[in-house]
């Protein structure tokens, strides 16, 4: 029976805390209307000497207040009155952050970093070029700095596993405490280990393109085989190389896609099988000219400069070459040739591409100047006036002046590049000079017109050419032996002087390697009271050896000879001297050869040179030790006796436009009246 009386008990017999009926007494009576009114609350029992709290109505009364029922305002503080200031006088400068902060009393540790695991694979140098803990320089705030550091350098150290073919390569760093010695304070050792895995390798190589010709031609372009590690360079070279040979045999528009590599991971050997996407675009051939922009040239001469002819097959080289040419002119600001499909199909089968040359016109005039210096020549300073294309196309006209201690001068020149043939010059030349060296004093007026095949600093040339004609007219002081004196001598000269010239060398300004061969002959007759014709005739061979990449060894050896005049029916200006910044360093400009008895040069009919470098450059800066030997003869062929030695150390500056030479030199065989210390100063290398 329950402890209630009721004997009501649940299925555990345990009796209900409250009775049934007791509860449903306690409970209010419901109503089904939903929208009836809550009942009241019952009131809250009121402890002693409190007022009771009267229950609230069962509809809620409203009450609406004015602002005169508010009260009185508090009392506003002044500062709150004042207006806002103006926005300009705000600071707006931003806070510092705490990487701004340079406090000299921070707080810093330090730490070492020590990488295993990659150096079997020669990556050591990669990871300490791009590590996050060798950029902080052993410096951190914090550990934690630290710790972030080495967690950087763990995903560091498995991308550049991966790209040499290592896909399950792992990598872990840790960050300890090593005690300092002595009572000094520790540092920290973070370690990256690495751990490569298997290398994967090629399973397969499959290339995804169009039939060309020659069926093997992406495929063979393509140097990937089975068995090949999954290297990211080997990779990206391989198919760099497919992008570059393709548009050199044919195919202007190849684009390669996106490779697939699908690793196999389960296989007993890690592979990848690999897939290549190639468009290659039609096959195709050379079509026609087209140009926009500003006209600079039309295109009757835009055609001079192509090196291949319509039809040929498209040669991406080719169309480098043609850009090459335009840009040598400097006419362009800037110039671009890009080929454009037509859609027309020669009887060949290839489709007919056309080459579309937008021009953008660049300054037609300039200023240029140059100036040196040299013992026995004294200063000598040449400025220039050009206008490129005073008449189109590409004919130029030079005006010169030079200004010197010794020499004095005064040019106009015609200049039509590229005249009906690919780097064919014409030029035409009117000049006035006035000379004093101690060999002669001449004053000269020349007419000269020539036909060349030249280099530029942008488009070297292994073979090149001069042809042409001079007309010289000259009064010049000669030393007369038969009456021992000075006399002053009008020379009519009429040449046809040629030079061909075989350049393998590597630069025009600064040679590091190869040679040049050079041939000058020029038939010439002089008018003094007699004709007299005759030929002068130059060889010249220089060589550059590249011992190491910072020190060249140079040399030069030069002859000359005229024949069929004696030397004293020779215009002085027309012999051969030796001594100078150019010929045998040491010695005064000219002073190499016979003297008069005064003591002046005479020249001769004969000269050989004789120089060896060594160009020692480290970073913009250079020296260079010396030996010249050299002489100038009155025979009409030179001999090996008497040779004048110099030598000395020169220093060079290295500009984007070739070396500024500094050359102190000294006689080693001096005779009466050479000096004993010589200067030059120049710009480009001697030789």
């Amino acid at each position: 029976m329950s402890p209630d009386g009721t004997g009501q008990t649940d299925p555990n017999g345990n009796a209900p805390i409250v009775p049934e009926a007791e509860f449903d007494a306690a409970m209010p009576p419901l109503s089904g209307d939903i929208n009836a009114p809550l009942e009241p609350m019952p009131a809250a029992p009121v402890a002693q000497g409190t007022a009771p709290v009267p229950a609230p109505a069962t509809q809620p009364t409203v009450v609406t207040t004015t602002g005169d029922d508010l009260g009185p305002v508090p009392v506003q503080s002044p500062e709150l009155a004042q207006p806002l200031p103006a926005l300009a006088s705000y600071d707006t400068a931003p806070l510092e952050t705490a990487a701004d902060i340079k406090d000299k009393d921070a707080p810093q540790i330090r730490y070492a970093t020590e990488l295993k695991g990659l150096d079997k694979l020669k990556l050591d140098a990669a990871f300490k070029s791009l590590s996050a803990l060798k950029k902080g320089g052993g410096k951190a705030a914090n550990a934690t700095q630290v710790a972030a550091r080495a967690k950087e350098d763990e995903s560091l150290a498995v991308r550049l596993m991966k790209s040499l073919g290592y896909y399950d390569g792992t990598a872990i760093s840790t960050v300890e405490q090593v005690p300092g010695e002595d009572g000094k304070p520790g540092t920290l050792r973070a370690t990256v280990t690495a751990n490569p895995g298997r290398l994967y390798t090629l399973s397969s190589v499959t290339v995804n393109a169009q039939p060309v010709i020659p069926a093997d031609l992406v495929t063979h372009n393509l140097p990937l085989k089975v068995g090949d590690p999954i290297e990211a360079a080997r990779i990206q070279g391989a198919e760099a190389n497919v992008s570059l040979v393709l548009p050199q045999q044919g195919y202007p528009f190849v684009k390669v896609g996106d490779r697939d590599i699908l690793l196999d991971d389960q296989a007993p050997t890690a592979t990848g099988a690999y897939t290549l996407p190639v468009d290659t675009g039609p096959r195709s051939s050379f079509g026609q000219l087209v140009t926009t922009g500003d006209p600079v040239f039309n295109l009757e001469h835009l055609n001079v400069f192509p090196r291949f002819k319509q039809g040929e097959l498209y040669d991406a080289r080719k169309t480098d070459d043609l850009r090459d040419a335009l840009v040598a002119t400097g006419m362009f600001r800037g110039v671009s040739v890009v080929p454009q499909q037509t859609g027309k199909t020669n009887p060949d089968g290839t489709e007919q591409v056309d080459l579309l040359i937008n021009q953008t016109k660049g300054p037609q005039r300039s200023l240029a100047g140059s100036a040196g210096y040299s013992t026995g020549q004294g200063f000598r300073a040449e400025a220039s006036w050009t206008h490129r294309n005073l008449f189109p196309y590409e004919g130029a006209l030079i005006g010169s002046v030079i200004g010197g201690t010794q020499e004095q001068g005064l040019s106009g020149t015609f200049r039509r590049s590229n005249a009906g043939k690919r780097d064919r010059t014409f030029t035409a030349v009117l000049s006035a000079d006035h000379s004093n060296y101690d060999a002669y004093n001449a004053f000269t007026t020349t007419v000269s017109a020539r036909w060349s095949y030249d280099s530029t600093p942008i488009w070297q040339k292994r073979f090149t050419y001069y042809y042409g004609g001079e007309l010289v007219g000259t009064n010049e002081s000669v030393y007369d032996f038969d009456r021992a004196e000075d006399v002053r001598r009008t020379y009519g000269i009429a040449a046809l002087p040629t030079q061909v010239m075989w350049d393998t060398s590597d630069n025009l300004l600064n040679p590091t390697k190869g040679y040049r061969l050079k041939l000058n002959v020029s038939p010439e007759t002089s008018v003094q009271g007699s004709v007299s014709p005759y030929v002068r005739t130059m060889v010249e061979g220089t060589f550059y050896y590249p011992v190491s990449p910072s020190l060249v060894i140079a040399g030069r050896a030069r002859a000359g000879s005229i024949d069929g005049i004696s030397r004293d029916d020779l215009a002085p200006s027309r012999r051969y001297y030796g001594g100078g910044g150019g010929s045998v360093r040491g010695y005064g400009y000219q002073r190499l050869g016979p003297f008069d008895p005064k003591g002046d040069p005479v020249g001769g009919r004969s000269l050989n040179e004789f120089s060896i470098e060594a160009r020692y450059r480290f970073g913009n800066f250079g020296v260079v030790p010396f030996l010249d030997a050299g002489n100038s003869y009155e025979s009409s062929l030179p001999t090996a006796s008497d040779l004048k030695f110099g030598a000395g150390i020169g220093g060079r500056f290295y500009t984007n436009f070739g070396p500024l030479r500094f050359d102190v030199a000294t006689p080693l065989n001096p005779r009466k009246g050479d000096g004993k210390i010589a200067l030059y100063i120049s710009i480009g290398q001697a030789f």
